[in-house]
């Protein structure tokens, strides 16, 4: 009996990941999964450890962008920003170090050991406009547009350098990830209209 019940929620378990790309205690608790069976699979074999708390299937491709799919299983309310949306867009030479996210002005600041993160508040419509979900190691991930993106570059210039900006707005503008309506709606949401006028006109 008790071999019959820790077969069934092992296939429980095994669907879970295989659905959901990356698993959690909280994702068992959920499904009414002890997470004890969560720590058997793994001693076991059945389930790859990624870091603490995150589990996923042994085999698993690990794609560039995997640890975006860390980070949103961790950080569930965080947006990927800045250089690593630029990286993800293909829109920078930039090779950032670290995750760059955007939170709601007022969360809880994340305390994870790994990965390193740079994180910025955002608040009101500027955090929520332009978001983009993405299907990353079957993890649902969370990225600025390539539009919203250039307009965060110039917004947080002294962090990321006017130099970045302007590259990532002519190679966006370049590969046509993002009209020109695009950009100025973006450019308008981050009150960033009348730094970025003079580039988007130059480009016209």
């Amino acid at each position: 009996m008790q071999k019959e019940i820790l077969m069934n929620q092992t296939e429980k378990i095994l669907e879970i990941a295989r659905n959901s790309g990356i698993i959690r205690a909280i994702d068992l608790k959920k499904a009414g999964v002890s997470r004890n069976y969560l720590y058997k699979l793994h001693e076991s074999g059945l389930l790859f450890k990624i870091s603490r708390g995150l589990y996923k299937l042994p085999k698993t491709p690990v794609t560039e962008h995997s640890i975006f799919s860390e980070i949103a299983k961790r950080i569930p309310k965080a947006v990927i920003c800045l250089l690593s949306a630029l990286t993800f867009h293909g829109a920078t030479t930039q090779l950032p170090h670290e995750i760059w996210i955007a939170l709601p002005k007022g969360a809880w600041r994340p305390h994870l050991d790994y990965p390193s993160r740079n994180v910025t508040y955002v608040s009101g419509e500027a955090y929520f406009f332009g978001v983009k979900e993405h299907k990353i190691d079957g993890v649902i991930v969370k990225i600025y547009s390539p539009a919203k993106t250039v307009a965060d570059c110039f917004k947080f210039r002294n962090k990321v350098g006017l130099d970045v900006a302007i590259e990532a707005l002519r190679e966006v503008w370049r590969s046509r990830k993002a009209t020109m309506d695009e950009l100025f709606e973006a450019a308008k949401t981050n009150r960033m209209l009348r730094i970025m006028r003079p580039y988007l006109e130059a480009m016209a």
